[in-house]
């Protein structure tokens, strides 16, 4: 399978302060990938490079298996920081310019305006619009000319609930073409509802990268209640069964070996003649597994 972005040892210092350090990542087709961390990560360093606004120090990244030329980033819409258009003009001639800025049929401006539902308010002045409204016009100029791939530096970012759930619908219209998204976020749990794949930046490393599915099932702890509890635990332990395990009670709390799954520990109970009077698989949060790791 052609790799979309390719990212090979990518670093970036400003003075004494390293943005990005040895970047390394693959995004395929049809890919939503998220870039995760906390502010000073290098999330927005890493997307103003890969996009052209910047240049790294050492390392390279490679588009579509090409070094970056100007065919190239025609296919790519993106959106860095703040999206900047005329106040005073409204939106149908703030597109207009865009457009033709980015070598765009202006044909196009109609349907990208009803995409992030904006047609009713298309004569407004841009300085009328809501914040949600104003993030929506950034996302219809990204989406100009239908690129196959968008790079999206916190859409959501400042929007009240309504508003998030605005930008999602979008991404999520976007994903079902089959576009490949990279897209840089904060809000953990919209980027659980919208990525498919992940990776973790702290302090401009990658610290962890994978399927979101992947990373979210790692590590997932099993409960277990029984009135044999102790018994249990000392047979799990003993058939290295588990990473660790906790006994509170009745309960047992299992980080389970590589491997290993729920159904496991209940045929092995079952083999030891325990009763099992609860079993569950406790699926974590991208928000909880993201602090397990950025801590």
């Amino acid at each position: 399978m052609e790799k979309v972005l390719e990212i090979s040892n990518l670093s970036k210092n400003y003075g004494r302060i390293t943005a990005v350090k040895d970047l390394t990542l693959d995004v395929g087709p049809g890919h939503v990938f998220g870039i995760l961390g906390p502010n000073g990560s290098g999330k927005t360093t890493t997307l103003s490079i890969i996009t052209g606004i910047i240049a790294a120090d050492t390392g390279s990244y490679r588009w579509f298996g090409q070094e970056t030329h100007a065919g190239i980033r025609k296919n790519i819409g993106s959106m860095i920081e703040v999206p900047n258009f005329y106040p005073y003009l409204n939106l149908i001639r703030n597109l207009n310019i865009v457009a033709r800025i980015k070598g765009k049929d202006l044909s196009d401006i109609d349907r990208v305006l009803k995409l992030v539902n904006l047609w009713d308010r298309r004569k407004s002045r841009f300085d009328t619009l809501s914040l949600g409204m104003k993030q929506r016009l950034a996302l219809s100029a990204v989406l100009l000319g239908e690129p196959s791939v968008l790079v999206l530096d916190e859409p959501a970012n400042g929007l009240d609930p309504e508003g998030i759930a605005e930008v999602r619908e979008i991404i999520l219209r976007e994903r079902e073409k089959q576009k490949t998204i990279i897209m840089a976020s904060h809000i953990l749990d919209e980027v659980e509802k919208v990525c498919t794949h992940v990776a973790v930046l702290k302090n401009g490393e990658s610290i962890s990268q994978g399927r979101v599915h992947e990373l979210l099932t790692a590590d997932d702890p099993v409960i277990v209640l029984c009135e044999e509890a102790g018994r249990l635990k000392d047979e799990i332990v003993r058939a290295g069964l588990s990473e660790s395990i906790e006994m509170k009670d009745n309960e047992l709390v299992i980080v389970l070996s590589k491997g290993k799954s729920a159904r496991d520990i209940n045929e092995f109970a079952f083999s030891k003649g325990i009763v099992l009077d609860h079993l569950e698989t406790r699926k974590k949060s991208l928000e909880s597994k993201f602090l397990e790791l950025v801590k």
